[in-house]
């Protein structure tokens, strides 16, 4: 990968940004890809848009989420322990004894998760899985006094762990769900800018907000940007590792290039040109079946003012929704040149359509 997008990566998967609170990170993606595009902009919640070949036709949407899964502060005891509530699917059993940040108004907290040592705990039968409610931050503080002079309800919550190199191209980090969307996209929109000539459709590279809470940036920005193709990028469940079966959740291997979905909300035209585009660029593809929903953005754009020709493409992802979420890079490095190479191919005017 070139330094510079490696960089960007880096930065945009550092920079916290729990649902609900993602001005930060947005901050960071419109810097970057403010240099590839005709115009950029923000709308009233923070959903941020970069504008390339404005007046094009078809209009291309190139989306990802920006946002992250985080906590937020719901109670403060009398002692100063902090109780808090998910912003999205926080697994309470792997974030007791992480080291935590509240993002307050003064600036950043210090905290950890409180985790009682098994000296102390009975060992009667099998340890229970925590609930939501069952943890507890510790910031240093002896009481609530003393907690609400640096922090108050509803301050979001991060794990404090950053962006590492594993070995080669494997990386870790606790964000790439889904900032390789928002990461995607951009790069994307890069590769585009130096074919400009070449372009037929308008291109809208969108870093929305708030998709791990109910997929809700994607429907304000569908709404109003009214795209007549959408391509969206998210993470999917690598199934490479112990204990997964593929039998139940398909075969999906970190290395092996990025996957494409089919069914449900992708149409199948999308999904054939796609693939046609992955061939002419020989970029392998991985595939997955779905039934009644992705679990994406891609389930509410598609439906959007009667219907949004989209395809979903994923990358695989280990221990998804944990402080450890680990890709290969070559694979992301695939979804910007596919991209890009759909929109290039795109006819000026066209339009898809299932044929009956």
């Amino acid at each position: 990968m070139r330094e510079s997008s490696l960089e960007f990566l880096k930065h945009l998967v550092n920079t916290p940004s729990p649902s609900g609170h993602e001005a930060r990170g947005q901050r960071v993606w419109l810097d970057y890809v403010t240099k590839y595009a005709d115009e950029t902009y923000s709308d009233a919640y923070g959903n941020a848009v970069a504008v390339l070949n404005k007046g094009g036709s078809p209009r291309l949407m190139l989306a990802g989420h920006a946002d992250e899964i985080g906590m937020v502060v719901n109670y403060i005891s009398k002692e100063g322990f902090i109780y808090v509530r998910r912003l999205g699917g926080v697994d309470p059993a792997i974030t007791k004894a992480q080291r935590i940040t509240i993002h307050s108004k003064r600036g950043p907290v210090k905290g950890v998760v409180g985790n009682v040592a098994p000296h102390l705990t009975k060992q009667e039968g099998e340890r229970k899985v925590p609930k939501i409610e069952d943890l507890f931050i510790d910031i240093g503080v002896s009481s609530r006094h003393q907690a609400e002079k640096l922090i108050q309800i509803g301050d979001p919550i991060t794990i404090a762990v950053d962006f590492d190199v594993l070995r080669d191209d494997i990386v870790v980090a606790r964000a790439f769900d889904n900032r390789i969307g928002t990461f995607a996209v951009a790069e994307a929109l890069r590769l585009l800018s130096s074919s400009k000539n070449e372009l037929k459709a308008e291109v809208c590279a969108v870093s929305n907000i708030m998709e791990e809470v109910g997929l809700l940036g994607a429907r304000q920005i569908a709404y109003s940007l009214q795209p007549d193709i959408a391509l969206v990028v998210d993470v999917t469940h690598a199934t490479d590792y112990p204990t997964v079966s593929q039998i139940q959740h398909g075969r999906i291997v970190l290395g092996k290039g990025p996957t494409l979905t089919h069914g449900g909300c992708n149409h199948p035209n999308v999904i054939e040109r796609i693939e046609a585009v992955a061939k002419k660029k020989k970029i392998d593809l991985q595939h997955e079946a779905m039934s009644a929903t992705s679990g994406t953005d891609t389930d509410v754009i598609f439906w959007t003012r009667g219907g949004i020709p989209s395809g979903l493409i994923s990358l695989p992802n280990r221990y998804m929704h944990s402080p450890v979420e680990l890709i290969c890079l070559r694979d992301l490095e695939q979804i910007p040149e596919l991209m890009a190479g759909f929109a290039l191919s795109l006819k000026k005017g066209e339009k898809f359509k299932v044929k009956i």
